[in-house]
């Protein structure tokens, strides 16, 4: 094998040279289409080819004869590889699948079929038990190759995944993409240990309930999930609202959730029977924002109307109706003990409000886009920031001054919350990063990339040690703040 290179070509031919001397030894010819992947056998006495043409070969190196022909894809073969012990061959094709050949008989031992678009590289473990594989799903999957049963799939790239192999000793996978980067993964566990799926359209919206135990998600598929946080289990799905879900809070004692919704309503479930208690009408626009009182006592709400509105939970009564804003209020927050609202909108602006009477008290200008999301801090100090100016800002609610402008995202930053302890701030972003902040001085701790579209809403647990976010990517990801792992 040292002395020879094996080439595959367009021409439809398998070509090895003796790259010492410069003689070509052998050009096997058969396949009928444009060959894409080659690889010696490791002791160097075969040659697996895949091409266009869907087929896989195995050829004698040394007679130049076709040994076995391996039909089974329906489409383009982009990778083939031998296992390290020569028992076996893997490929992988444009039909989205990998298949697991036995290399003496040609009998096809597995079918792997979980990518979801094509398969662009296959590669085995050094110990021959685990494949990888690559895809356009912009996946990396880790196989058993004795079952062919999933053992990880590695989420991070934004782009087609175009290149995957296993480290010598088998404990890391090395994974190449379109999106530029080059990635490594720990091949035993995985860098992402958890992923919610269950929704069938975008993620706008999740929250942690107050312990810390369950995540709240809103979609556009028109649904609320609760789901255990620990486990990744969906235990709840509220459905309701005729129109897409916005936003999403649990309420600080943890018995309720809000929702709101296109369909221009807010909602009130039991959190833990999915019961709707009530049903807010008012709005004349969607609704895009909703945020319990501290007390649990009242909801805030934020509408394409342009208007913020505060109920009564208990009786179900509109009490304030906040104007000032010129375009469409994007989100809406309590401060910590209840007596201000904060409000951020497209018209460019965030407002301070006294939730009691609805006076406006202060509008903060600065930002050269529009406003997507508002919070306080936990200790009421400070309120932040995002705008479709990319940059996340930090103002002094007492005073209205702006203390730090935060620039690292590079696209429109949609969602952004405190840690509990007020230390760090995260932010979400178009560009589909998720950024953890020190919120003190500005300076940026962590970039956490995992999804594959928009990050639409980010949330601390309570006890700020972890981040859940939820993306265009349809997936709701949960991430260690201090380790910055995706769990």
């Amino acid at each position: 094998m040292d002395n020879y290179i094996v080439f595959g070509s367009y021409d439809n031919s398998v070509c090895v040279w003796n790259f010492a001397t410069g003689v070509q030894l052998q050009q096997l010819n058969g396949h009928t289409k444009g060959v894409t992947s080659v690889a010696f056998s490791p002791d160097s006495n075969f040659i697996v080819s895949g091409s266009w043409d869907n087929s896989v070969f195995v050829w004698n190196l040394a007679t130049g004869v076709k040994l076995w022909q391996l039909n089974g894809h329906t489409d383009g073969v982009s990778s083939v590889a031998f296992s390290p012990d020569s028992k076996h061959i893997v490929s992988g094709s444009y039909d989205n699948s990998v298949h697991v050949w036995n290399s003496a008989t040609g009998v096809e031992l597995q079918w792997l079929n979980r990518h979801t678009s094509g398969v662009t590289s296959v590669a085995f473990s050094p110990d021959s038990n685990y494949i990888v594989s690559g895809s356009r799903d912009k996946s990396v999957r880790v196989w058993n190759s004795a079952t062919g049963v999933e053992l990880q799939q590695l989420n991070g790239h934004t782009e087609s995944v175009t290149s995957v192999a296993f480290s010598p000793d088998g404990n890391y996978i090395v994974s190449g993409s379109y999106d530029k980067s080059v990635c490594v993964w720990n091949s035993v566990t995985g860098v992402e240990l958890q992923q919610l799926n269950g929704h069938t359209e975008i993620v706008t919206s999740v929250a942690f309930s107050s312990d810390g135990n369950y995540i709240v998600s809103g979609s556009y598929d028109k649904s609320v999930c609760v789901w255990d946080a620990a486990t990744g289990v969906e235990l709840q799905e509220f459905n309701g609202h005729t129109g897409k879900v916005s936003s999403v809070a649990f309420s600080p004692d943890g018995n309720y959730i809000v929702s709101g919704s296109w369909d221009k309503s807010v909602c009130v479930w039991d959190s833990a029977t999915g019961v709707e208690l009530q049903q807010f009408n008012g709005h004349t626009g969607q609704v895009s924002s909703v945020a319990f009182s501290p007390d649990s006592n009242y909801i805030v709400s934020g509408s394409w109307d342009k208007s913020v509105r505060v109920w009564n939970f208990a009786i179900g009564v509109e009490l304030q109706q906040l104007k000032g804003h010129t375009e469409i209020v994007t989100s809406v927050a309590f401060s910590p003990d209840g007596k201000y609202i904060v409000s951020g909108s497209c018209d460019k602006s965030v407002c301070i409000w006294d939730s009691a009477t609805g006076v406006e008290l202060q509008q903060l200008n600065g930002h050269m886009g529009e406003v997507s999301s508002v919070a306080f801090s936990p200790d009421g100090k400070y309120i932040v920031s995002g705008s479709y100016d990319n940059s996340v800002r930090v103002w002094n609610s007492a005073t209205s001054v702006e203390l730090r402008q935060l620039n690292r995202h590079t696209s429109a930053v949609m969602s952004v919350a405190f840690s509990s302890d007020s230390n760090y701030i995260v932010s979400s972003s178009y560009d589909k990063s998720v950024h953890v902040w020190d919120s003190a001085t500005g300076v940026e701790l962590q970039q956490l990339n995992g999804h594959t579209d928009s990050v639409t809403s980010v949330a601390f647990s309570p006890d700020s040690n972890y981040i859940v976010s939820g993306s265009y990517d349809k997936s709701v990801r949960v991430w260690n703040s201090a380790t910055h792992v995706e769990l």
